[in-house]
């Protein structure tokens, strides 16, 4: 009979662990605890911890598709509006975490960028991506006229996206959700300002 394998516990409990945790503050001894799997498990199943930590990025990418598709997604809805659907889910799932937590990928970019170039080569190919839903879904508004095109739909979704990951970090430090109010607030009356109309 085969052993069981412990591979999906020990990315769950990965997942878990680097989130309250960090990169460099999940060890492999915490993770396989946290999994009440084997020591010498995650060896077994993973190369480094390098290649553990982009599973669990991966993983985490899939759960923010989810959240795109879900409201970037939803066509019953005007472009503009469907972006601060998102913002506004994603600020009650921060709510729900006491503004703790934030977001993985961009927890981790401050942790690796200068130490592993795999990581960070990954984290700027998932960065990549979650700019495609939004500079589609501004590229969109701007066609019908719903918010200005001074700007590139791309380039509006790069700056929307580095704002609001600063604004979750600022949210961890304070403990509050107004960093991220204040975001919303002004990318609203701005880039994201509706046409002939309050934002």
């Amino acid at each position: 009979m085969p052993k069981p394998s412990h591979r999906e516990n020990l990315l769950q409990a990965g997942y878990k662990v680097m989130f309250e945790r960090g990169y460099r503050g999940a060890g492999v001894r915490d993770i396989v605890s946290e999994a009440g799997a084997p020591q010498g498990s995650f060896t077994n199943h993973f190369r480094s911890k390098e290649a553990f930590a982009s599973e669990v990025l991966g993983r985490y990418f899939d759960y923010l598709k989810e959240i795109m598709e879900a409201t970037l997604g939803d066509r019953s809805l005007s472009p503009a509006a469907r972006i601060r659907r998102y913002f506004d889910v994603v600020t009650g799932r921060l709510r729900a975490e006491k503004w703790a937590l934030g977001c993985l990928i961009g927890n981790l970019s401050l942790e690796v960028s200068t130490e592993s170039r795999r990581l960070r080569t990954h984290l700027s190919e998932l960065f990549a991506q979650c700019c495609e839903p939004f500079a589609a879904c501004i590229a969109e508004a701007q066609a019908a006229g719903e918010i200005p095109d001074d700007f590139p739909p791309g380039d509006v979704a790069d700056f929307l996206l580095a704002g609001w990951h600063g604004a979750m970090l600022r949210m961890k430090v304070d403990r509050s959700s107004k960093p991220l109010e204040q975001f919303k607030a002004i990318a609203f009356s701005t880039v994201l300002a509706q046409k002939g109309g309050p934002p």
